[in-house]
């Protein structure tokens, strides 16, 4: 039994760029709630306030954490975060839910090229 040659390309290298890319936007979506927090929430100054610039944060120094097999888990936690926020604040818990259908999404599409690669069939694998 042989096995399927490597890609020419790493296709998990672009993934990490896509989940990046996620990530940036999932912050840029969370930094829009500021403005919800200042009038609703009671200001920035508060808890909330300083969960929403924590996820920011967060969020922003995971990007550099992607090559780690374990990033995947603290982008996990996050989302856990922001859902369990929806006592503090329904938006950030809605924002939560719909990001972390996203990512549903974006882990299916990684173990489905991982099964690919593994099996030989990726475009970049054939002669």
């Amino acid at each position: 039994m042989t096995t399927p040659p490597a890609p020419k390309k790493d296709p998990m290298k672009s993934f990490r760029g896509i989940m990046a890319g996620t990530l940036i936007l999932e912050a840029i979506v969370v930094a829009l709630a500021l403005p919800v927090v200042a009038k609703l929430g009671g200001g920035v100054g508060t808890g909330t306030g300083y969960l929403v610039l924590g996820l920011i944060v967060a969020f922003i120094v995971t990007c550099g954490l992607l090559k780690r097999p374990w990033a995947v888990w603290i982008i996990a936690a996050l989302h856990v975060v922001m859902i369990a926020s929806l006592f503090l604040m329904t938006a950030l818990g809605v924002i939560g839910i719909l990001f972390t259908l996203v990512w549903a999404y974006l882990l299916w599409l990684r173990r489905d090229v991982a099964k690919r690669m593994a099996e030989g069939r990726l475009p970049s694998q054939q002669p």
